[in-house]
């Protein structure tokens, strides 16, 4: 078998590709939630065809136990594909075996379910190994009743995706009812699913079961059932909220007028939840300065644990600081505690321990538009932020501007952003060509792995000079596996990476999973091509 080329593109690297980004080619576009297909994972077909198909499984559980992944589309539909296998007998056992470990919420398995319905090309689909898999997904919680209880959140909390309902689910599943002192409640929980509260209180009355399953159940009634809300008990479903840990699904669009209701849900409501609920929580005045809400927000973006535990990358907080800043009447001390935590949490992003150059585009049009995929953000402020982030992070980091002539950007101890993007402001621009860091680097005789190069937009068909300047640098560096990845983050689409080179990406537009997926490609854990937001 002849060597593998560095950067060589295999059948594993495209499952990486589709598993990550949806796409084997390594398109990813946020934009229009393009969801995957047969055609974009050609690499599962042939890995199966040649024996391949459990390699296929653990792979996707890995990627699925790490987190490796920007969406889980691509994920559910691999393991679809896998357990359409009729005529593959392991690879399809190993799929259905390990399913409840890929499909951790609901909505995982409804769009596997959904997914599995439209690749069926034999019979319903519905078969014994099917219909035992899903069954078990609802039934291996009841091994504690603890488990029993996150069952219980899960099935309501995620009530319907994808065209599915639990109900939908079970009634072609067909689940055998346990003994309710077995399985710490699960039967009662299909009892809810099928035939409603009554049915449940009722067999876990009788069956002296799970009676904390019992008092969450009512308390999940309480809050979405159907009143005038003249009649509510606002303050006595608030006290509901707060003692049950209910979420924002678990509660009719009814009560969501009223601010005792946000004041409950806030009280237990993760970091994510609450950013994207700054701006309803302020258009309801419930973010009055000195307000005890205020001093709640405020102190949780003060707090480094909470903020390392919520695993939030600086640019998601960037994004959702300008977004909250352009809304009405935004909480000045909200604001303040926002910036703060972008700059605080530099320290929790992992560092790939590469040698980077980042070139950033310092012409004026990098503050003409904003970022395709973060609207509240403009080109050059992202670019900024990013190159902060990474120099904060990495210890061999270098910065230059796309300049005439290029030079380097200086990035000092604790900058603030806004002087960063002075330092931008203050260059001579240059033409946006993408080969000039390679070009730099060469001349330079400096070691790089990565290239980053941040810019608006790519002018031009620059691909043929850019995989030629990327192929000399790593000629005469010596550094055959140097990545490139070129950011274009205000265009809807480009191509410059050779799609069968793993070293290379194209990432157009930028959202809050784009760093996570650079982090990904530099650590070689994804190789992708293109990826469009």
């Amino acid at each position: 078998m002849a060597e593998q080329q560095p950067g060589a593109v295999d059948d594993l690297t495209r499952l990486s590709r589709f598993l990550c980004l949806g796409d084997e080619g390594g398109t990813y576009n946020a934009g229009e939630q393009q969801l995957p297909t047969s055609e974009k994972a050609q690499c599962i077909t042939r890995l199966i065809a040649a024996g391949r198909g459990c390699e296929v499984v653990q792979t996707i559980i890995d990627f699925s136990d790490t987190g490796r992944t920007a969406k889980q589309d691509g994920l559910m539909f691999a393991m679809a594909m896998c357990a359409r296998q009729w005529h593959d007998s392991e690879t399809k056992k190993m799929c259905y075996a390990n399913l409840h470990l890929v499909c951790r919420i609901p909505t995982h398995l409804f769009a596997f379910i959904d997914y599995c319905e439209k690749l069926s090309t034999e019979g319903t689909g519905w078969g014994h190994a099917h219909r035992k898999a899903i069954v078990y997904w609802y039934k291996h919680f009841g091994e504690t009743s603890e488990r029993a209880m996150r069952l219980a959140m899960l099935v309501t909390k995620y009530r319907k995706r994808n065209g599915w309902s639990h109900l939908d689910v079970l009634r072609l599943a067909h689940p055998k009812p346990n003994d309710d002192n077995a399985d710490n409640g699960v039967t009662a929980i299909f009892k809810y699913i099928v035939n409603g509260f009554d049915a449940a209180k009722d067999h876990l009355l009788k069956s002296n079961g799970n009676s904390a399953l019992l008092a969450y159940l009512q308390a999940v009634e309480d809050v979405k059932s159907h009143k005038d809300p003249a009649m509510l008990d606002v303050t006595g479903l608030a006290d509901v909220i707060k003692q049950h840990r209910l979420t924002r699904e678990h509660v009719n669009t009814t009560l969501l007028v009223f601010p005792a209701i946000w004041t409950a849900l806030l009280e237990n409501m993760p970091m994510t939840a609450m950013i994207r609920n700054l701006g309803k929580m302020t258009a309801m005045g419930m973010l009055s300065p000195d307000s005890d809400n205020e001093g709640i927000i405020v102190s949780r973006f003060q707090n480094i644990d909470a903020l390392e535990k919520a695993k939030i990358h600086p640019f998601n907080l960037l994004v959702a600081l300008f977004k909250y800043k352009d809304g009405r009447n935004s909480n000045t001390a909200v604001v303040d505690a926002l910036d703060l935590a972008f700059y605080q949490t530099f320290q929790f992003v992992q560092p790939t321990n590469k040698r980077y150059l980042l070139a950033l585009n310092v012409s004026p049009s990098m503050v003409a538009g904003t970022v395709n995929g973060s609207r509240s953000v403009r080109p050059r402020m992202a670019a900024a932020a990013l190159a902060l982030v990474t120099a904060a992070t990495e210890t061999h980091c270098d910065i230059v501007g796309l300049s005439n002539p290029m030079a380097p950007l200086p990035v000092k101890h604790n900058m603030r952003l806004t002087e960063f993007e002075r330092a931008m402001q203050g260059m001579q621009a240059g033409r946006t060509d993408c080969s000039l860091p390679m070009v730099y680097a060469r001349e330079q005789r400096r070691h790089y792995d990565v290239f980053v190069i941040y810019t608006d937009n790519v002018p031009g068909n620059q691909n043929t000079s850019v995989r030629e300047a990327l192929q000399q640098y790593r000629q005469s560096s010596g550094i055959k596996d140097a990545k490139l990845i070129v950011v274009a983050l205000a265009s809807n689409g480009f191509c410059i990476a050779d799609p069968d080179d793993c070293n290379m990406m194209d990432i157009a537009g930028f959202d809050t999973r784009a760093p996570e997926i650079m982090k990904d490609f530099v650590g070689g854990t994804m190789k992708a091509g293109h990826v469009v937001h």
